[in-house]
């Protein structure tokens, strides 16, 4: 293995290891995220700007969708989630003048960190065919752009609309409406790439594709199970309702491969106690092989199955389906190809079982490391069957708990953003908007890509997000993107999608939650919904970073009116000019949202979302009960010489944005081309700590992928396990490798060779 580091950039290449952290949060995250803001912000606006944040009168996180607790404190915000406010709230600017200076093959030489520190985008920005450079244009040049392209395609199923979990409620409803106006259900989104599996599970089993619990459920737990899951670094609030779970007497048990220095002490900066002591939250560590966890499931189901009085049968009797072919199922589990599965010792599991049946609530918490993998559905199957054996859906204190990464990616599909809508939505948009929508099924991520790349789509537009770099198969992902005709990008901030263009490209620079946002109606608010069904309102409060910038509503409105015409009768402009008109029709179209308008403008400040599992124990699936499922256990396979790699995020990273090149908790300072290893492993494949490798994915499709130019870094990993940042490591998960049923891309068991670094 190679001993130096690679040549390029010696910022991010040649990072400095320590130790890793043991706990979370404290004094550090104070001073961090005070530095951090007041470098982007400056003194007097950092104060300003973060003591409104998840504010009843102040403007949702555009971080993270965990929800506000009833009583807010103060500074209700998180390192991460201040790192996120003062990105968007950044004194920084990127105007016309930026790029002049700098050629679009300039740009995509830059790593995404220093894209992003380049600060807010101030003008729309045009690529012409066959130019170098952007350039400002007007807004109406940019919307007759895009008009032009439009028209000229043979099908508007040629077009695509992504949209990133950022995107309000109101605009993302107007944005659904325009492309189905248009005539195509091509709205694919984030979810796809994340909390689909979640999705497709749930529905199946228990009729809703979301959560079943409330913030004060978690208060009420027995029992809390946080599995593939970690919240110090992806979700930092969920630790202060962690902690106040354990207060009341709730025990937990984290399921994850790495060590995480949140779930084992969390040193709340909010009290002084908490700053300096903190809180151990995690009672139990199962530290399971990469796609073990459907087999611990099914164990565990077997072993309540056989112990006595331990299933709730009036539950199981009165409101479940398929019982008895479950239960066939789980009672062939068995220990030796469960401990193969998930690299645990018996005790740890018997453990995990006495703790399991001393809880009368239990709750079951995820995120992607249960939902991005081939299995992945079947996974959070068993884990719903894992719930229902004991009544734990529908009670208070217990249920599913999906942990959504970004603030309103919920939302967005509450309010239509779906390639496959149900027909009962479309018949309600019908009736309200008087046209036809299209009821053939659209294309979500990894479809979209195959169409961009087999020629069958030719407009991209992404309202939000990074989409290049968000997505698989990076080299893959970035020839589709350039067979476009036009690429759309309505962007805060430059990142790696603004370089990575079509024959033509806009960059529509938008507002930010942080601003205001006036109307010829007033000052306007939007919407959001929370990781729970919660929703309320998000004012901004700070002046425009340009005067030429547009809300998401506002560009979907006036994009509508020049694409649309007089063929719509939508009252584009009316909805542009008061967004209170928008709420109205969503309440008119969308179940749960009833007297929208005064709802969310309520004393309470906001309201939850009927969920009938939760609120009624009624499950609406084709059988009418909640589903126990019968599935094979599945776990990947692990060649000889080889290594299961998950992907990441570092502690300085909010999905594709980098926040800075640190991983302080994992002891990675100014640097991300690291691959975490156990010290076993790495022995045993000749690669010291501090040597360089090249990560080389295996798939049975024979192509091979390389990400070249990696630090080993010996680190307390699950034995035959990696893990390394992405977006670095997407370029190693094939497009076509994806969850089953959900499509959702399997990049946290992507099986990888360590090779000499090739960059030396």
């Amino acid at each position: 293995m190679a001993t130096k580091p690679p040549k390029g950039d010696p910022v991010q290449d040649a990072p400095q290891v320590s130790e890793p952290k043991q706990a979370a949060a404290g004094l550090p995250a104070i001073k961090h995220t005070l530095r951090i803001a007041q470098q982007q912000m400056g003194v007097r606006r950092t104060a300003l700007t973060l003591l409104r944040v998840n504010q009843k009168d102040g403007f949702d996180c555009p971080g993270c969708a965990w929800p506000e607790p009833e009583h807010r404190h103060t500074a209700e915000f998180c390192e991460n989630g201040a790192k996120a406010v003062a990105e968007e709230a950044t004194l920084r600017r990127v105007t016309p003048d930026f790029f002049a200076a700098h050629s679009v093959a300039d740009l995509a030489t830059r790593s995404g960190y220093w894209l992003g520190q380049q600060g807010r985008l101030t003008h729309p920005m045009y690529l012409a065919e066959g130019a170098d450079h952007y350039e400002a244009v007007p807004w109406e040049r940019a919307f007759d752009i895009v008009a032009e392209e439009l028209a000229a395609l043979g099908s508007p199923d040629e077009a695509l609309f992504y949209t990133s979990g950022r995107t309000s409620n109101e605009a993302a409803f107007l944005y659904q409406l325009f492309a189905r106006e248009l005539g195509t259900n091509n709205l694919p989104d984030c979810s796809n790439m994340c909390h689909e599996s979640s999705g497709s599970a749930l529905t199946e089993t228990i009729g809703i594709g979301k959560g079943s619990v409330l913030l004060e459920d978690l208060y009420k737990a027995d029992l809390i199970i946080v599995a593939g899951q970690n919240p110090g670094t992806n979700h930092p609030r969920m630790l202060s309702a962690l902690e106040k779970a354990k207060a009341g007497g709730a025990k937990i048990i984290t399921v994850n491969p790495l060590p995480e220095a949140g779930m084992g002490r969390f040193k709340n900066p909010q009290t002084p106690q908490g700053m300096f002591k903190g809180a151990a939250l995690t009672d139990l560590f199962l530290q399971i092989r990469l796609g073990g966890d459907q087999a611990l499931f099914r164990l565990l189901n077997k072993l309540i199955l056989e112990t006595n009085g331990a299933t709730d049968q009036a539950f199981i009797d009165e409101h479940t389906h398929g019982y008895e072919e479950f239960a066939e199922a789980a009672r062939t589990a068995d220990w030796a190809g469960t401990l193969a599965a998930t690299g645990l010792t018996q005790q740890q599991i018997e453990e995990a079982l006495r703790m399991v049946l001393a809880s009368e609530r239990t709750i079951v918490c995820w995120a992607m490391g249960l939902t991005q993998h081939k299995h992945a559905v079947p996974t959070i199957r068993e884990v719903v069957n894992f719930l229902l054996l004991r009544g734990n859906i529908g009670r208070p204190g217990a249920g599913v708990c999906p942990v959504r990464g970004h603030s309103n990616v919920q939302g967005d599909r509450t309010m239509g953003i779906f390639e496959r809508p149900a027909p009962a939505f479309l018949d309600a948009l019908e009736k309200e908007f008087g046209f036809a929508p299209p009821r053939e099924h659209g294309y979500d991520v990894v479809r979209a890509i195959r169409a961009l790349r087999d020629g069958e789509a030719k407009v991209f537009f992404a309202m939000g997000g990074n989409f290049v770099s968000a997505s698989p198969d990076t080299e893959v992902t970035e020839a589709a993107m350039r067979r476009a005709r036009l690429t759309v990008h309505v962007s805060t901030k430059l990142n790696r999608s603004h370089a990575v263009t079509g024959a033509r490209a806009l960059i529509l620079p938008t507002l930010g939650r942080t601003e205001r946002d006036l109307q010829a109606g007033g000052e306007q608010f939007v919407t959001v919904e929370d990781s729970m069904g919660m929703v309320h309102a998000s004012h901004g409060r700070l002046e425009p970073a340009s005067g030429h910038l547009l809300s998401e509503t506002a560009i979907v409105c006036r994009l509508a009116r020049r694409v649309l015409g007089d063929k719509s009768r939508t009252p584009w402009e009316e909805f542009e000019n008061d967004y209170a008109t928008i709420r109205d029709r969503i309440a008119r179209v969308i179940p749960g949202f009833d007297d929208f308008n005064a709802r969310v403008t309520g004393s309470a400040g906001g309201f939850a979302l009927p969920h009938a599992p939760r609120d009624e124990r009624r499950f609406p699936t084709a059988t009418g009960k909640a589903n126990f499922t019968a599935a094979p256990v599945e776990y990947p396979a692990l060649p000889e010489g080889r290594l299961l790699l998950q992907t990441l995020r570092s502690h300085d990273q909010y999905n594709t944005t980098i926040y800075g090149l640190d991983d302080r908790y994992r002891g990675i300072k100014n640097g991300r081309r690291v691959v975490l290893v156990n010290p076993e492993d790495a022995k045993a494949l000749g690669a010291a700590d501090g040597s360089y490798v090249d990560l080389v994915s295996e798939w049975q499709d024979g192509v091979e992928r390389r990400a070249p130019g990696f630090r080993v870094v010996h680190y307390p990993t699950a034995r035959g396990c990696a893990a390394a940042y992405y977006p670095e490591t997407n370029v190693l998960v094939p497009l076509d490798a994806t969850a089953d049923t959900s499509n959702t891309p399997a990049s946290k068991s992507v099986v990888v060779r360590l090779e000499q670094s090739t960059t030396d």
